[in-house]
């Protein structure tokens, strides 16, 4: 359907005459004419009665007019949904607890005015790249790793969280009553991770942090969801997990969980915010202004991968050492 005369429809139906719709929408009385007798045409039917005093709007009239309006506040939405500066800045944070999210829910309250739409897309950095590239998303937040990895051309990437890491337990747990724990204590006990798939770059970071440390992270058997795993690590006194110490989590009181940050090093992973050079939303400068801002390294001695690289990244290219 001519959105064009649907518009005019409306317009003339509004003023009740088609010279007020014709200033309205800054074209001619014939234009407008020739409009609405094409859309007549299309539907089968006549839409307004000339009268002396103008247009009156017939049976079928009335009755198209509410689809009409209709029709145009859906093709405003529709413009709006994709026009940068109109739409929403479409976030990846790729999970709804863990400190790219928090990242993301402290900037909107410091720019409430900004429009997010926040995602949670399922895939690793290339995959969450490839979203970037079609413009699916405007940002994600992944860590990159390497040494080999590189970004495509047109990718821009700056360090923007350093998560340290605290160990989950139950009341029963051999560290429940523990201040802090080093990563050489945590050996011979069971660390539950299910659902690190392999190949991507979460499943590289614990491997080498198991590596590392000679831990024992348990990344077997189906996944039943973080309800299911904090009920059985409360349950248990020998289970375990690893949260990031900025994520969220929650828990009945009776649980009783304990969060122990991991220290003497502190193991961090590194998050970095992604985007597409030539994305002209103007939202998105304004979120990579506060995120590279609000950037700030764990002052305590920290433990990370050989990948990862010192905070900031040349866009577009390999991510520096």
């Amino acid at each position: 359907m001519d959105l064009d005369a649907v518009r005019t429809f409306v317009a003339a139906a509004d003023a009740g005459q088609f010279q007020g719709a014709a200033a309205e929408l800054a074209v001619t009385q014939q234009a407008v004419s020739k409009r609405i007798a094409a859309l007549e045409r299309d539907l089968g039917v006549r839409l307004f009665t000339r009268t002396a005093r103008g247009a009156r709007l017939t049976v079928d009239g009335q009755a198209f007019l509410p689809h009409a309006r209709e029709l145009l506040r859906v093709a405003e939405r529709a413009d709006a949904s994709v026009r940068p500066g109109r739409r929403a800045l479409r976030v990846d944070v790729v999970n709804r607890r863990i400190a790219a999210a928090v990242l993301l829910q402290e900037f909107y309250r410091e720019y409430p005015r900004i429009d997010l739409d926040v995602v949670t897309l399922s895939g690793d950095v290339d995959a969450a790249v490839a979203a970037l590239q079609a413009g699916t998303v405007d940002a994600t937040f992944h860590a990159v790793p390497g040494p080999a990895h590189r970004l495509p051309e047109g990718i821009g990437a700056a360090r923007v969280i350093d998560e340290p890491h605290e160990l989950l337990v139950g009341p029963r747990h051999p560290l429940a009553d523990a201040g802090s724990v080093t990563p050489a204590a945590l050996v011979g006990h069971r660390i539950r991770m299910p659902g690190l798939a392999p190949g991507t770059e979460w499943a590289a970071y614990y491997d080498e942090l198991a590596a590392a440390f000679g831990l024992t992270i348990d990344v077997v058997g189906p996944i039943f969801g973080n309800e299911a795993l904090l009920a059985e690590i409360a349950e248990s006194p020998t289970v375990s997990t690893l949260v990031g110490a900025g994520s969220w989590y929650m828990w009945p009181d009776a649980y009783d969980l304990r969060r122990i940050p991991v220290r003497g090093p502190a193991p961090i992973y590194p998050m970095s915010l992604l985007w597409r050079l030539d994305n002209p939303h103007p939202g998105l400068d304004r979120l990579r202004s506060y995120a590279v801002a609000k950037y700030a390294a764990p002052a305590c001695e920290v433990w990370t991968p050989a990948w990862v690289r010192r905070p900031g990244a040349t866009p577009g290219r390999s991510l520096p050492r």
